[in-house]
């Protein structure tokens, strides 16, 4: 069979009997963390302006927006949910891809579930499923495909999207490979709108599109079927290198939610280890910012391609800036949403060592790597290498760590009480009969139908 048939037969056949509990268990951690970065985004004017333009044009309002008291269509609400879920950067990365693989996923998931019955099981089985799609298709076209500027959660993630709705519409495997062709052809998003608000568009799209193709895939919609893998198709056209084996390489037997790490700071992965070791010097030394002369950080090539913005003239850039990273680092010891508002970027203190901050590519450091010097005004200078940056799959967020970021971020949006409530409706998401009262909890002042719906 063909890349895209052999995709297609898995997704249509997995009845999820073989898949390793250790999965199981990851993907319901997924699932909370994507939960907290959907109620820390709820309330960003990015989905407030998203909401208030395309209200008009939706359909019978069927579904629930996370945590927001509207309600729309299944399509426009699966868009809604992937601006929210994205828009902070703190959502999950495999950095073998650097693919978010749970925003185009699940924001069409939870739209589907919150229109449709769908038990617990079946909604973290497909989810599963649609992550191993979205994974494998990004691991096939990486690096190339990135490096030409695509958006490779954006590209990639219309492909799990399709799946993972398709796996609950149960589609034959002619279907999902005409889904999965219609999935390709939307495939779009592109690197040079991040730091800005359509970057959390482009995997909102994803699990749109991706909803959209299974839709038309169910009702026979043709497309062409050789979406991956044709001369025409999205490995040739989005990419000059590419390894299609890749898609099938131990299919059903390794599972890319092992490779999966849930970001401790919200920006982007690539600086998550000069936060990490300049908030080691700060809490071990304390420097004083006026006393800070100068620091210098040594990085992997990626993170200036990614990351080098200096002139910092709105918060979502301080999201990529390496700059900004090392001054949160040593001037607070932390990167939480407060690091990357507006207050901050503005915050004299992080002005100051922002300007004395220098970095400089080298070939020799990992992308999960950093050199750091702090030169000091009286001459001493504080060194530190990162090997390991906080977070990743080497040394990954515990349940409890994951708990707490998602506390951070929900209280933003719900009452505390509320909040519990819905880290015990994640915690038991493959016995909930119907996983769609998980998205009607996050509906601020939803929390003793919350509740009922967990003990029921």
């Amino acid at each position: 069979m063909s890349p895209t048939e052999t995709l297609a037969a898995y997704v249509v056949n997995d009845d999820g009997s073989t898949i390793p509990e250790d999965v199981w268990r990851e993907a319901k951690r997924a699932v909370l963390n994507y939960l907290g970065c959907a109620m820390g985004g709820s309330i960003e004017p990015a989905l407030d302006v998203t909401i208030e333009t395309l209200a008009p044009f939706s359909g019978k309002p069927a579904a629930s927006v996370l945590g927001r008291r509207e309600s729309f269509d299944p399509l426009h609400a699966a868009l809604l949910n992937g601006i929210g879920s994205h828009v902070h950067e703190y959502d999950d990365t495999t950095p073998k891809n650097y693919i978010h693989p749970s925003v185009p996923v699940a924001s069409a998931l939870f739209a589907y579930a919150s229109a449709n019955n769908v038990s617990g099981r079946d909604f973290l089985h497909a989810f599963i499923l649609g992550f191993e799609v979205e994974s494998r298709i990004g691991d096939a076209v990486y690096p190339a495909h990135y490096e030409a500027g695509w958006h490779i959660t954006a590209t990639a993630g219309v492909f799990g999207a399709a799946a993972a709705v398709g796996k609950l519409l149960d589609l034959s495997t002619r279907q999902m490979v005409w889904a999965f062709g219609l999935a390709a052809t939307q495939a779009a998003g592109i690197r040079e709108m991040f730091g800005s608000m359509a970057k959390s568009f482009q995997p909102g799209r994803a699990a749109q599109n991706g909803y959209t193709a299974a839709l038309l895939g169910r009702a026979d919609y043709t497309a062409g079927e050789r979406a991956l893998e044709g001369p025409r198709g999205f490995a040739a056209v989005t990419t000059g290198e590419y390894d299609l084996s890749k898609v099938s390489a131990g299919l059903g037997v390794d599972f890319s939610l092992r490779d999966n790490a849930y970001k401790p700071y919200a920006c982007g992965l690539v600086v998550h280890p000069a936060i990490d070791g300049c908030s080691q010097l700060h809490r071990k030394y304390r420097p004083d910012p006026e006393a800070i002369a100068a620091v210098r950080l040594r990085v992997a090539p990626l993170v200036l391609d990614l990351c080098n913005k200096r002139d910092l003239r709105r918060a979502l850039q301080s999201k990529y800036s390496i700059y900004h990273a090392a001054a949160i680092g040593l001037v607070r010891g932390k990167g939480g949403l407060q690091e990357f508002t507006e207050e901050a970027v503005a915050d004299p203190a992080l002005a100051r060592v922002r300007e004395r901050t220098t970095a400089i590519a080298d070939d020799s450091v990992g992308e999960d790597q950093v050199g750091i010097e702090v030169e000091l005004a009286g001459g001493e200078t504080l060194s530190l290498f990162v090997e390991q940056s906080l977070g990743n799959v080497h040394r990954p967020l515990s349940d409890e760590q994951l708990e707490e970021k998602f506390r951070d971020q929900a209280v933003l949006a719900l009452p505390p009480s509320q909040v519990e409530s819905l880290i015990e409706q994640c915690r038991q998401l493959d016995s909930l009969p119907d996983a769609g009262t998980l998205a009607r909890a996050t509906i601020p002042g939803a929390a003793t139908r919350a509740v009922s719906a967990v003990s029921s």
